[in-house]
């Protein structure tokens, strides 16, 4: 197993990449298949909210043993899956960064 420097520690809370509602899961718990956010309802056996999920990576995944999933916000059989312990990045707003961009490359 690769290192995941953001995986969860024993009985330490999991964080919805979707909502962002902490899941407290007890030492020793895991995740089932079929687990679904209390606060969204979205699942969370999922590649979204697993500490290999890496976008820039091949196949989505630092694990290199995985099998490519087509839906990744959907929940799998991934033998891999490891909850993800750092909250989800706080999205932003795009008008905010279009006036971050315009005030870089405005004329004097």
């Amino acid at each position: 197993m690769l290192d995941a420097p953001d995986r969860l520690a024993q009985g330490a809370p999991m964080h919805c990449a979707a909502c962002g509602h902490e899941i407290v899961l007890a030492s020793g718990e895991r995740v089932g298949f079929r687990d679904e956010c209390p606060g969204c309802r979205s699942d969370l056996h999922a590649c979204r909210q697993c500490a290999h999920h890496d976008p820039g990576a091949y196949n989505e995944c630092r694990e290199p043993g995985t099998e490519r999933v087509a839906d990744r916000e959907r929940a799998n059989r991934c033998d891999w899956f490891a909850p993800r312990a750092a909250p989800p990045a706080a999205r932003s707003d795009a008008r905010a960064s279009r006036a971050a961009l315009d005030a870089l490359f405005k004329k004097p």
